[in-house]
């Protein structure tokens, strides 16, 4: 890096590592409002940051100390190319610190979706895994908690083969199965009533375009947002085809949807198996695709976890709170009434 030097003396029981800053005001932006960043790395990566004029010092274990200079040193980066930091780049800063370790994946490596909108980055290293295998199988599953960007990047993937001329078209789908809420009474057409259940598919297609651009493709047939059940007798052809929250299908659904796959197709199936609202007793089809399927040459499976979260932290340590009991109630077995029966 250009204007910063980094200097390490070893101790006993760690290692202290100093950093030099040429430029103040871009050191008191990768600071933080009262230091606030600063803290955040600290807390995140369980070292000591203590910064003196333009000179920083880490203190820590070695490899946290590697981390938190890996972080600070890719923040400042950003700084220097006139890009802002705020927490959403901290705890990128954070998740990419920590997968620096990994040899398969350096981190200037990490891969990078092109849209006409910008550059749609890795912001940690499930995610980067799961982008090289957009990129590279015909179909892929993702599969992973709220919040670890599933459907974001299969949609991002999409518009860039879309705009770059590698496919024809985009077709969005998910199955009409409510969250434990009933909304066939609703009013409206049949448009208007399935519309709620694919708005997410419609938010991430105006994060990727201009929304005028959105409307007009749409017209066009460019881009087709629909339940699950239109694709039947279908062959989707020289398009990129998304199953959205595919935990909800059945197996036979997940079957006829795979089997649409024409020429010059590429699939993403992407779902959470801790959020299958199924009637009791309905077996996933996204689990069981995921059981007969994987292995299958050309086809990826993107395993995602709370620690590829990006939305806000407390997300991430809400699925840790429900993983925990789920594997504590797993432990216990089935809860039982006052007569030993089992509930």
């Amino acid at each position: 890096m250009t204007d910063l030097a980094a200097s390490a003396l070893a101790r006993p029981s760690g290692k202290t590592l100093t950093l030099h800053f040429s430029d103040n005001a871009l050191l008191a932006l990768l600071l933080g409002e009262h230091d606030r960043h600063l803290v955040r790395l600290e807390q995140a990566l369980h070292v000591r940051l203590a910064c003196r004029g333009n000179r920083m010092a880490i203190s820590g274990e070695p490899e946290r100390v590697a981390a938190a200079e890996a972080a600070l040193t890719g923040l400042y980066r950003r700084l220097e190319r006139g890009e802002g930091v705020s927490g959403v780049e901290i705890e990128t800063a954070i998740r990419m610190a920590e997968a620096e370790a990994d040899p398969r994946l350096p981190l200037s490596d990490w891969p990078a979706i092109r849209t006409r909108r910008g550059a749609v980055a890795a912001q940690s290293r499930g995610q980067a895994a799961y982008m090289e295998m957009l990129a590279g199988s015909e179909m892929v599953f993702a599969v992973g908690p709220a919040g670890t960007g599933k459907t974001y990047l299969a949609v991002a993937q999409a518009v860039a083969m879309l705009q770059s001329g590698r496919v024809d078209r985009i077709v969005l789908s998910r199955p009409a199965v409510e969250a434990g809420e009933r909304l066939g009474f609703l009013p409206g057409d049949m448009k208007e009533k399935v519309d709620p259940y694919l708005r997410p598919l419609y938010d991430a297609l105006n994060e990727m375009m201009p929304a005028e651009q959105v409307m007009r493709r749409l017209g066009s047939g460019e881009i087709e947002v629909a339940p699950l059940a239109f694709m039947r007798g279908r062959t989707l052809a020289h398009c990129f085809a998304i199953l959205d929250e595919a935990q909800n299908t059945t197996p036979v659904q997940m079957k006829m949807f795979l089997t649409r796959m024409g020429e010059g197709t590429r699939m993403v199936v992407t779902g959470d198996l801790s959020q299958v609202d199924l009637p009791a007793g309905t077996t996933s089809g996204l689990a069981d695709a995921l059981a007969t399927l994987e292995g299958v040459p050309g086809l990826g499976v993107a395993r995602l976890d709370r620690h590829d979260g990006v939305r806000h932290p407390l997300v991430g340590r809400i699925v840790a709170a429900y993983e925990a009991r789920g594997a504590a109630r797993r432990r216990e077995g089935p809860a039982r009434d006052s007569n030993g029966t089992a509930k």
